[in-house]
């Protein structure tokens, strides 16, 4: 029995369109031979599977000047008969959003896993589309350095902004795991990064300024700590604000177990430098050395509170003092002329000829600080008699005397239970007492 010549025809394209022994045969020498070659081939190519995505429309193939197959589907819906549908998320990719698959992909295989070919390293197919700037910088963030964008970005959707894996904050201490520990552990957080997203201090990607900070140093701290930015132009600048560590010389960046991010106690920190003969030029003043071993502290210093008289950031007076003070030996008292004493003694003190409330530091009700201080042609300053941070003698007197040029004045100072004396450089021997004046030029008798 013959069969007819149409029937033939249609009976082997049939078999022939959907046989799988023909799908093998795409992968021939004489056609897509370079399919096979594919170091990370999609599965359907793996498999030997064509027809999965492919249609035959003609009976002949190939066909000169024309095509005998076609997609099984357009766009995304070829790719969702087998992967899952994307781009319900709140924010999508935009070739995932116009089910532009093939923009990253390459539909039977590539070099580089998940049909890229590109490999691991994904900069050259990010910057097909996204400005490369970014990615140029002197300064890179690891895994933008190293093409690993979706160390950060899911590729496809997020429920994040930029498409971000996890909310911005989590997203970074998945990989900064010492930072995580240390900010639960940490009572005092800088509060961009407790309040906000590390991406306001640093550039995600990539940055002139290392640390990949936005701003060099000092004027990234000074877009939100506005105040401290006048202290740059005060005449007594802390030269430390001024070195390219800028703040971070003397603040934590992210946190701490003291208050204003500082790395230690405040006394401990200024000590840091103020604490050598051998830092700055000139060299700095050894407060350390001034401290050690001394029986009286001024009360700041014993709290530990350098800040309490200096301004640490600048301040328009001399040592960076937070009010005004004289800067030579003799300075008459005038009405704010030492407010910065003042801030914290009597301010009553110096405006007095007598008093019996304002200071004990009087012979019955003749006020001696007026008397030293307000002397309208010598009146010498508080210094020439206290020490500002430490001494063995009571009131902080110091024993070896303040100085006056090349001699160090002694005072001897000794106090009594209602007054006191001195045989200073600069008088006779003298005595005082509140209960019982001294009559002045009798004191022997």
């Amino acid at each position: 029995m013959r069969i007819k010549p149409l029937v033939t025809v249609f009976f082997f394209s049939i078999v022939f369109a959907v046989s799988p022994a023909w799908a093998g045969s795409c992968l021939t020498s004489a056609c897509h031979q370079a399919l096979a070659g594919l170091k990370y081939p999609h599965q359907p190519v793996k498999d030997e599977e064509c027809l999965a995505c492919h249609l035959q429309r003609a009976t002949v193939h190939p066909i000169p000047k024309g095509k005998s197959f076609e997609l099984s589907a357009k766009g995304a819906k070829l790719c969702e008969q087998c992967h899952e549908v994307l781009g319900k998320k709140r924010v999508v990719h935009p070739p995932v959003k116009d089910g532009d698959c093939l923009s990253c992909h390459n539909p039977h295989g590539a070099k580089g896993r998940f049909l890229l070919d590109n490999g691991e390293d994904l900069t050259t197919l990010c910057l097909g589309c996204h400005d490369s700037a970014p990615f140029k910088q002197k300064f890179m963030h690891g895994p933008t350095a190293v093409g690993a964008c979706t160390q950060c970005h899911n590729p496809h959707e997020s429920g994040e902004k930029w498409l971000l894996k996890e909310e911005s904050r989590a997203n970074c201490l998945k990989c900064h795991a010492d930072l995580a520990k240390a900010l639960k552990e940490s009572p005092v957080i800088h509060s961009p990064l407790k309040n906000s997203h590390c991406t306001s201090c640093h550039n995600p990607h990539g940055s002139a300024v290392p640390h990949v900070l936005r701003k060099k140093l000092p004027d990234l701290c000074l877009d939100c700590h506005g105040g401290i930015g006048k202290k740059l132009t005060a005449k007594t600048p802390h030269k430390t604000l001024q070195q390219p560590g800028g703040c971070i010389e003397c603040h934590q960046a992210h946190y701490s177990k003291a208050k204003g991010l500082l790395p230690s106690d405040e006394k401990s920190l200024c000590l840091g430098c103020h604490g050598s003969d051998k830092l700055g030029s000139p060299p700095l003043r050894n407060i350390k050395k001034e401290l050690d071993g001394k029986k009286q502290l001024h009360g700041p210093i014993q709290a530990g509170r350098c800040s309490a008289c200096h301004d640490p950031h600048g301040s328009d007076y001399a040592s960076m003092l937070r009010g005004a003070y004289p800067t030579g030996f003799y300075a008459p008292y005038q009405e704010g002329a030492y407010d910065f004493c003042l801030g914290c003694h009597n301010k009553e003190m110096l405006r007095f000829a007598e008093t019996s409330i304002y200071t004990k530091f009087r012979n019955g009700k003749r006020n001696l600080h007026f008397v030293h201080i307000a002397d309208k042609r010598k009146g010498r300053t508080c210094l020439t008699c206290h020490e500002p941070h430490a001494a063995d003698g009571e009131k902080l007197i110091s024993k070896e005397g303040p100085p006056f040029g090349a001699w160090l004045i002694p005072i001897n100072f000794k106090t009594t239970p209602t007054g006191g004396g001195c045989v200073p450089g600069c008088h006779r021997s003298l005595k005082y007492d509140r209960d019982k004046p001294v009559v002045y030029g009798q004191e022997g008798k």
